[in-house]
């Protein structure tokens, strides 16, 4: 893959720079930023309990029992962008939850790892991934990423809204992403990167990292990354966050040099 200009602007992830076949824009994942942060791809809804106060892999199965799907099905945009400018090896989701983007990447060729701390959430997946014929392309591994993290290295490393409402050791897991990279493999981070204009004001405690800020925390050593994309990208809010305008994402994208 060639090198990449690096973007710093704010751009339209529902545009034309989306890569042929990825019509998933307009039916995202469904990222709750309104109730709360997940670190597992998506953000969960608050459950009775307060979060703060439970074990995170109770937290999530509490999450995903309360209802038979959570999340649309429907792939991240951007790395349905990203993945599509890459040769199909090996991929690691962070975070996975029901398994709508390591089935996405099944389907395309490539042999995916898909980590999740819910066993409800990988259940599904695993039920989703026989279904439609590309089980045998995923391993579903349960972890903790505070505490354990999946061997090998991988030849795209995908953490998509890895953020939460419990205890979640961000940088450290971003950190053990970077180091699960194959030579000329990609890393792909995304979150949230502000609260919608409605939201805001109600949420003046919490602060979500600028891509700039997650770039920094990987803390890449010099010389062995290029650094493809640090951006604010923006979508139409949809499906939960219908009628909010606007929505912001962090998006950073790096590859290790071969």
């Amino acid at each position: 893959m060639p090198d990449h200009t690096l973007h710093t602007a704010t751009h339209d992830i529902a545009s034309a720079d989306l890569a042929d076949g990825s019509a998933a824009a307009a039916t995202a994942h469904e990222h709750d930023v309104a109730a709360a942060l997940t670190s597992h791809g998506h953000a969960a809804a608050q459950t009775a309990a307060d979060p703060t106060t439970m074990p995170p892999e109770q937290f999530w199965n509490a999450r995903y029992g309360e209802s038979d799907q959570i999340w649309s099905g429907q792939p991240n945009p951007v790395l349905v962008r990203e993945a599509a400018r890459l040769t199909p090896t090996t991929a690691l989701d962070l975070g996975c939850g029901e398994g709508a983007d390591a089935i996405w990447l099944a389907g395309q060729g490539w042999q995916v790892t898909a980590v999740d701390i819910s066993t409800t959430a990988l259940d599904r997946g695993r039920a989703q991934a026989d279904a439609v014929g590309v089980a045998d392309r995923i391993d579903w591994q349960q972890h903790d990423l505070s505490e354990t993290f999946a061997s090998g290295s991988f030849g795209l490393v995908s953490a998509q809204f890895l953020q939460s409402p419990v205890a979640l050791d961000r940088e450290r897991i971003l950190q053990n992403a970077v180091a699960a990279v194959a030579p000329n493999g990609c890393l792909v981070v995304v979150g949230h990167a502000e609260f919608p204009a409605a939201l805001a004001e109600a949420h003046p405690e919490v602060e979500l990292p600028s891509a700039a800020e997650v770039l920094a925390s990987l803390r890449l050593p010099e010389g062995e990354w290029i650094t493809e994309i640090v951006a604010e990208e923006s979508r139409e809010a949809s499906g939960v966050h219908a009628g909010m305008g606007t929505l912001v994402d962090s998006v950073v994208v790096v590859r290790r040099r071969a």
